[in-house]
Parts: structure tokens; sequence; C-alpha cells
């Protein structure tokens, strides 16, 4: 495996795990002072519930952005490897197409990614600062 697409690999793993360790927190956090808020929430509760529905919001949107731009150019640079193998065949025959294939999908999935762990992590970090009351 080349060294690019094991670090691409490695990084998705890591943010995966990343991930899948903050967004517990931030839901149990944010469950919590939901249930502790009841009937009346404190403006405080109430700013950091809009918070939670639009900060998904754009960061899915960003995440939905960033893997339609990847999936834009690597269509477009396979577009252009393949007419020009009309004039001239490919180096790498089979196995470099499906090499490619495999790192504009790893491409496509850390662009999608990116957003959504950043926010998460983010929100991890500043939550666990906070208290509930």
């Amino acid at each position: 495996m080349p060294a690019g697409r094991k670090r691409t690999t490695r990084v998705l793993a890591r943010k995966s795990l990343e991930l899948g360790i903050a967004a517990p927190i931030v839901m149990a956090h944010r469950l919590t002072r939901i249930a502790m808020a009841g009937q009346a929430p404190s403006t405080r509760d109430r700013r950091e519930f809009d918070r939670m529905v639009k900060e998904k919001q754009v960061a899915f949107r960003d995440s939905w952005n960033a893997m339609a731009m990847q999936a834009f150019r690597a269509q477009h640079a396979f577009s252009v490897s393949l007419l020009s193998s009309f004039w001239m065949p490919p180096r790498g025959g089979a196995k470099s197409v499906a090499t490619r294939l495999h790192r504009d999908a790893l491409g496509i999935l850390d662009k999608g990614l990116a957003p959504v762990h950043r926010k998460a992590v983010a929100n991890a970090r500043r939550l666990s600062r906070t208290k509930l009351r």
C-alpha cells in the first residue's frame, strides 16, 4: 500500500475514533442539560439548544458541500485520464484505475468527515469545561 494511502487511512481512522468519543460526550452533556432545564429552560439553556440545532445544520451542509466538490474534482481527473487513455495507454493498467478510485473514495470520505469531526471535537472540549448549573 502506498504511503499516501496509508496516511489517509490512518487519518480517517483517527478522526472516526475521535468522533466516536466526542459525540457521546456532547450528547450526554446536552441531554443532561435538557433534562435539568425541565419545562422552563433558562436563557443560557435556550441559547445552547438553538446552537446545537444550527451547528448540526452548518456542519452537515459543509460536509455535503466538501464531499460534492471532492467528488467533482475526482470525476474531472478521472474523465481527463480516461480521455487521455485514447491517445496513450495508462501506465499502471487496471490496477492504477482501481488505486485511483480507492484514493478518490478515501479523499471524499475525508473531506466529508472533516466538518462534522471538527465541530463535535470542539463541542466536546467546550462542553467539558462548562458546568451544567
